[in-house]
């Protein structure tokens, strides 16, 4: 009951806010109204994007740290073939 009592104080739209990325919105406006079939596909389509600009990030990352490794080994073994 408690829960209830926060949840309504509270506008879906404010509640979804930080959950966007991992869930869709099931509704569009303070009255509670259904998403239709063109607003659910557009959020979808935002969802899609946002997780694919996610992974670029990740990856761009990735790659940076490993080029970083790449270099840190190059140094390490130039000491070791002077010998």
């Amino acid at each position: 009951m408690a829960m209830r009592a926060s949840v309504n104080k509270i506008s879906p739209s404010r509640l979804m806010e930080g959950t966007r990325m991992f869930a869709p919105r099931y509704f569009s406006d303070k009255s509670g109204r259904v998403l239709g079939d063109e607003e659910l596909a557009a959020e979808n389509i935002w969802i899609k994007k946002m997780e694919r600009e996610k992974l670029e990030k990740m990856k761009q990352k990735l790659d940076k740290e490993i080029a970083e490794a790449e270099k840190k080994a190059a140094a390490d073994k130039k000491p070791e073939s002077s010998k």
